[in-house]
Formats: structure tokens, C-alpha cells, sequence
């Protein structure tokens, strides 16, 4: 059985667990979850990583060891450079990552991966989540920003459309967690922080807010998704789990456009990110 790890980075966040590829599923009993910073310098960033890392590999052989980390953008992923100029991580700008990983870790820089995180939220759910009989994907994680992702039968690309033009701004503007956050303050003047405090407010307004956004969304597929031809859409992300409150409105502007798209809600969330890390790593590995 291989040694793999899969990794998931995000800007405030390291999770990850060794994965068993035979079973297409996360070790649970090594799974680690650690606050990084992503606005810190470089040292304590890399070292809140190393030690991260450390604590789940630490009964694996390095020299068998394949690490799969699923990042986001903008990043060579195939070198391991961060491209990240504005927001999280500015300390590691340019900085090779696969190296520094590589030399603090005492492994060879051919046994890391990286991947963007986007398509490994969708390599991790065609290997072990919701979509594994599928062959045509489109992926879309709602959150605190946009995602999407498309498996041909045989990879997953990050597609890249968050920034789409669309109504009076981008796409990511009308479907991510700041809309209803926004949305809620304009119709009521008071805060939420996202879809899950919606959902203890009154029906009225939830039933607006839910309606406006199926609206946006369904526009967001017709215009920008439907042309892949997918089988099935995956959803991923927090907004994702609010989905019922949605879901009859979005399926009915689907269908008054003769769109008649299955929509799968991810089971694994968050892990599907490690899952795929893993699994794209071991393809890498495989391919080499």
C-alpha cells in the first residue's frame, strides 16, 4: 500500500490525513487540522506547516512518502511557486514551495504534489465521494469565494470562473457567503455572517434572500456551465449545505431553460479536497 498524505491549505487553515488508495478513504485516526495564518511571514507559516505535516506522517517511511497538497490560486502548481502577489500569503510570493517543503521534511522534491484546490475538491469526490460513477462533472464550491471545476473522464481542471463578468460585477460577487451578507444588511440593516445564521431568521426574509439567489445561480449555470455538458453538478462549500432552502426555485429555472441537470451535494466537504490531493499525487507518481 502506498504512503500517501493528502493536504489541504487554505488561507487560514492545514488539514490533512493519510489516505488509504485502496479504499479511497481518509485515515480518520491520523487526520489533523491546524491554524496558520496566512498573512504571517514566511518562517512561521513554512514551520506551522512542517510540524503539521510531521504529526500525521509520523509513523511513514519518508522515502516511500507521496505528499498531494491541494492550494489555491494563483500558483505553478507544476514547480511548486506561490503566485499569490495580493491577500493571503504575500511573505512566500515566488518563493518555491515544494522546495523549502522538501528540505525541511528530508524528503525528495519528486515525492510533492500540488494541485489547485479546486480540482482537487473534485478528483477527491469522483475517488471516494458522492460523483466515483460519473464521467462528465462540473464542480462548484459556494463559500467564501467561488470554485469550479470540471472532470472530463479523466482529470479535473480548475475552470476559473469566479471572476466571469456578470450582472453589474463578477459572478463571485453574487454567489458567494459576502452576497448574503450584504444582502441581509440592505433589507434589514442588521449582520449575519453567512448562510447558516440566515437560517435562524424569519421566513419571510429567508424565503427572499433563498429565491434571489437561486436566481443568480441558476443564471450563473446557464450562461457559464451548461455548454460543458455535464452529467451531474457536485456542490461543495458552506453555502452547499443550505442547498434545500434553495434547491426547488434553482431546478425550476433550470427546467424552464430545458436544462435538466442531476445535482449531487458533496458528503465529504472538506475532506474531498485531502481525498483528491492524495489521489492526484499517486496519478502523478503513477504517470512518472
Amino acid at each position: 500500500m502506498q504512503n500517501i498524505l493528502g493536504i489541504d491549505i487554505g488561507g487560514s487553515h492545514i488539514t490533512l490525513a493519510q489516505v488509504n488508495a485502496e479504499k479511497r478513504e481518509i485515515i480518520t485516526s491520523t487526520y489533523v487540522r491546524e491554524h496558520v495564518n496566512s498573512f504571517d511571514d514566511k518562517e512561521t507559516i513554512f514551520s506551522a506547516w512542517v510540524s503539521a505535516i510531521e504529526k500525521a506522517a509520523h509513523d511513514l517511511v519518508k522515502d516511500d512518502l507521496i505528499i498531494g497538497i491541494a492550494m489555491p490560486g494563483p500558483f505553478d502548481y507544476e514547480n511548486g511557486i506561490s503566485l499569490m502577489q495580493q491577500g493571503k500569503f504575500i511573505d512566500i510570493y515566488q518563493v518555491n514551495i515544494k522546495e523549502e517543503l522538501a528540505k525541511r521534511l528530508s524528503v525528495d522534491q519528486n515525492q510533492i504534489h500540488f494541485v489547485n484546490d479546486a480540482a482537487a475538491f473534485m478528483e477527491g469526490e469522483v475517488f471516494g465521494g458522492c460523483v466515483q460513477d460519473f464521467k462528465r462533472v462540473f464542480g462548484i464550491t459556494l463559500g467564501t469565494g467561488l470554485g469550479t471545476t470540471f472532470y472530463n473522464g479523466d482529470t479535473a481542471t480548475d475552470e476559473d470562473l469566479w471572476d466571469t463578468a456578470f450582472k453589474n460585477s463578477i459572478s463571485e460577487d453574487y454567489l458567494a457567503t459576502r452576497w448574503f451578507v450584504n444582502r441581509y444588511e440592505e433589507l434589514t440593516g442588521e449582520k449575519i455572517s453567512g448562510t447558516k445564521d440566515l437560517l435562524d431568521k424569519p421566513k419571510e426574509i429567508q424565503n427572499q434572500i433563498f429565491n434571489e439567489y437561486a436566481d443568480s445561480f441558476s443564471e450563473f449555470i446557464i450562461k457559464y456551465v451548461a455548454h460543458y455538458t455535464p452529467e451531474v453538478l457536485v456542490l461543495g462549500g458552506n453555502i452547499a449545505k443550505a442547498y434545500p432552502y434553495f434547491e426547488e426555485r434553482f431546478v425550476q429555472n433550470l427546467n424552464k431553460n430545458n436544462i435538466n441537470l442531476e445535482v449531487k451535494i458533496s458528503a465529504i466537504f472538506e475532506d474531498a479536497a485531502i481525498l483528491g490531493a492524495a489521489s492526484y499525487a499517486s496519478k502523478k507518481v503513477t504517470i512518472n
